[in-house]
């Protein structure tokens, strides 16, 4: 029995998590450099976050499904 096709809202969620984890794995030193500035402030991580998160918009929905059922997601709490 095939497995349930995703609806378009469980793709993007999966995909943004996805995207995010790759980002801040690639970038690991610098944003470490940004969090460590002097001037970086708590409330700028959610800004952070939330530039991060606008990368996803590159994707289209086709793509975001694609990498999503193509790409094993690794669960960070088995890290």
């Amino acid at each position: 029995m095939a497995p349930a096709k995703k609806s378009d809202q469980e793709i993007s969620a999966e995909f943004t998590s996805y995207y995010l984890q790759r980002a801040t794995q690639e970038f690991a030193e610098d944003l470490d450099k940004v969090r460590a500035a002097d001037d970086f402030k708590n409330d700028a991580l959610q800004i952070l976050v939330s530039a991060l998160q606008q990368g996803t918009a590159l994707f289209s929905p086709e793509e975001q499904r694609r990498i999503v059922t193509a790409a094993p997601l690794e669960d960070p709490s088995k890290k």
